[in-house]
């Protein structure tokens, strides 16, 4: 049950960045409003590229990890890249950057999906261990998923 519970968070979660990774490609003004960066000229093109590629890598990551038994380390690539932004952002804080409410729920978002993505790779990478009718764990009969 709690597998299932998982690869919907999971598979959610790379819906959501799929439609971000999209929007950012059809139209890269998206990003200026939901990350408050200002693009003009050729910023533009590797605002899109760029920022597109990493949502639409993450996701990618998260569904096929959620998705095909067997591929559950594809879960680590978003969170390797949610890991590295949030070191980023974590770097820069340190450093004196400038901090402001959308900085702190960008950090909040990547923490929870570095949880969320390694959680699930935990668990879903674990074996299966099938219960008899009684409820009692059966050594022979478990299996790997």
């Amino acid at each position: 049950m709690i597998n299932w519970v998982l690869r919907g968070a999971v598979l959610l979660w790379a819906v959501f960045f799929t439609i971000l990774g999209v929007q950012g490609i059809l139209d890269p003004a998206t990003f200026t409003e939901t990350f408050g960066i200002a693009i003009d000229g050729a910023a533009a093109n590797t605002v899109r590229a760029d920022l597109s590629a990493f949502f639409l890598v993450a996701a990618a990551g998260a569904a096929i990890g959620a998705l095909l038994p067997g591929w559950t380390r594809t879960l680590l690539v978003p969170a390797a890249l949610y890991g590295t932004a949030l070191a980023g952002r974590l770097i820069g804080v340190a450093l004196g950057d400038m901090v402001n409410p959308g900085i702190v729920q960008a950090m909040i978002i990547e923490a929870l999906t570095v949880a969320l993505m390694v959680g699930s790779w935990w668990v879903l990478s674990r074996p299966a261990i099938e219960r008899n009718a009684a409820g009692a764990v059966d050594p022979d009969n478990a299996s790997v998923h």
